[in-house]
């Protein structure tokens, strides 16, 4: 006889149902306070149907989407366990538009007032500037 969907699951049931092994799920008890199952007399375990979903999320989260134990423990800090549980949008961040930043030539030569070691120094505070937008695009884009 099959068991309720709303009856509790021993560690073993959960393990399966999750698809990890059980000792995964105590590892997991340890880097997450959000993973907590029901403790019964001698420590046995016992997994809600709320805390089984809690950790398929955590699974999606580690083994399809690569985050590792510390980005799960910031994205459940930062976004709450909606996020773990799938509720919120997966994946990278809505994409906010970027403006095009024009792009400028180096230094113009005749810049009026500015030494040649200006310039350079100019020129070279342009490349840090550029070289950082690139940076920050490739991040923004991932």
């Amino acid at each position: 006889m099959a068991k309720s969907p709303e009856a509790f699951r021993s560690i073993s049931e959960a393990a399966t149902e999750v698809g990890v092994p059980q000792h995964v799920l105590r590892f997991w008890e340890t880097k997450f306070a959000f993973v907590a199952p029901v403790k019964r007399a001698g420590g046995r375990r016992f997994y809600r149907p709320e805390d089984i979903d809690i950790l398929k999320g955590v699974r999606r989260l580690l083994h399809e989407e690569g985050l590792t134990l510390k980005g799960v423990a910031r994205l459940h800090k930062a976004q709450g366990i909606k996020r773990i549980l799938g509720q919120e949008a997966i994946g990278p961040e809505p994409e906010v538009p970027v403006p095009e930043m024009p792009v400028r030539p180096a230094v113009p030569p005749a810049a009026t007032g500015l030494s040649p070691d200006q310039r350079q120094r100019l020129a070279e505070v342009l490349r840090d500037i550029e070289a950082a937008q690139s940076r920050l695009e490739a991040a923004l884009s991932r």
